[in-house]
């Protein structure tokens, strides 16, 4: 199998990796910053009001989310699923992910949905798709 043909499905899965690292440093440095910092707690009184809460939650959303996708995204490759739609779902997941991550960090909100739940929604949407023809190419 010449895996070439999904060098931009590589390309996009490597900005979601890399999304996760910046996800995690941007939350690990909030949180040290905090007087008397525990690590591995965030202190339960905090709320959307704080940007420490916002990167930490930013963070566990896209831990709650990775699984599943980069399950798709490897699945799609090996079964060598068209690589234009794997790209495109990769991508789509990979900027609208990163779209979450600004939102969630800029705007401090308790409403839902929230413009980062467009971005979510978008990115899961993505992964349905993928799912999608994957299953479809299983099938076939």
């Amino acid at each position: 199998m010449d895996f070439t043909v999904y060098d931009l499905a590589f390309s996009g899965l490597l900005v979601v990796l890399l999304t996760l690292v910046v996800q995690s440093f941007v939350a690990n440095m909030s949180k040290a910053r905090l007087p008397n910092h525990i690590p591995g707690k965030i202190d339960p009184a905090l709320g959307h009001e704080s940007f420490v809460y916002r990167a930490n939650r930013t963070l566990e959303n896209s831990l709650e989310n990775i699984s599943v996708f980069l399950g798709s995204a490897f699945l799609a490759v090996l079964i060598n699923l068209d690589p234009f739609w794997t790209a495109l779902t990769v991508w789509v997941y990979a900027l609208a992910r990163i779209m979450h991550m600004i939102l969630y960090y800029l705007i401090s909100t308790e409403k839902n949905p929230s413009p980062r739940s467009y971005f979510y929604l978008l990115g899961l949407f993505a992964n349905i798709l993928l799912l999608i023809l994957i299953f479809m190419k299983l099938v076939d």
